[in-house]
Parts: C-alpha cells; sequence; structure tokens
C-alpha cells in the first residue's frame, strides 16, 4: 500500500540520534536491511531489523519512510490503527526480537510515537 510518507511536512517516521548510530553499527556487518513494525504479541513497540533480501514485504505493508537511508514498513492493520502519529525509532538496552539484527547487541530498537496534531491532522487523508 502507497501512502504520502509525510503529513504536513512531518515525515511518518523519524529516530533519535542513538537509534541511527545504532544502525550504523548494524549495517557495518549488514549493509542492507529494512525494519519492519508489525504490532504483534512478539514484537509490541520492538520494529524488527532484517536483512532486506531474507524478508518479503506483505502486499497489505505500508512503506512509512526511511530512517538513514533504509526503509521502514508497517503491517497494514497496524498503520489503520497508528496512522494518525508519528513512529520514533529509538534504542534502549536490552534485547532484540529473536529473528532480529539487533538481538545479542545487548541494545534494541523501540518504537515510540506522538499524536500527530493541529495542522497535521487536518492534512491526514479521511478514510
Amino acid at each position: 500500500m502507497t501512502i504520502a510518507d509525510t503529513v504536513a511536512g512531518e515525515p511518518r517516521v523519524v529516530a533519535t540520534e542513538a537509534a541511527l548510530a545504532f544502525l550504523r553499527e548494524i549495517q557495518a556487518d549488514h549493509p542492507d536491511i529494512l525494519f519492519h513494525q508489525s504490532g504483534g504479541c512478539c514484537d509490541g513497540s520492538s520494529p524488527m531489523c532484517y536483512p532486506a533480501n531474507e524478508y518479503r514485504v506483505g502486499e497489505t505493508d505500508v512503506k512509512l519512510g526511511e530512517i538513514g537511508g533504509v526503509p521502514v514498513y508497517i503491517s497494514g492493520s497496524q498503520f489503520a490503527v497508528w496512522q494518525h502519529t508519528q513512529l520514533i525509532i529509538d534504542v534502549v538496552p536490552g534485547r532484540g526480537g529473536m529473528f532480529s539484527l539487533d538481538n545479542g547487541r545487548e541494545r534494541r530498537f523501540l518504537t515510540r510515537s506522538r499524536l500527530f496534531g493541529g495542522g497535521e491532522a487536518c492534512a491526514l487523508p479521511v478514510r
């Protein structure tokens, strides 16, 4: 599914400096990667980081944009719930998801969010 990757000029997905630095560390070992946020019971608020050639993006997945040149996707059903929010990819201490490339590095990615407000909310498409 294709959507605008900005809302009133604001990107749908951004990353903290700490997340971008961690991303570059992972890219040293795996240059071609992508993120996927499914919102499933096992992932929760952890975006999963995969080698791009080992993950098949689904027909209903939505590309939110890119962080550090890495595409970020979300499942269509989760996008329906989170379409009014900007996702902020951060990094915190802990273990990544079992199949995520951040696993075993004693840090993991975490998705935070903020609601689009004011003029941003007015710019969201009506469904």
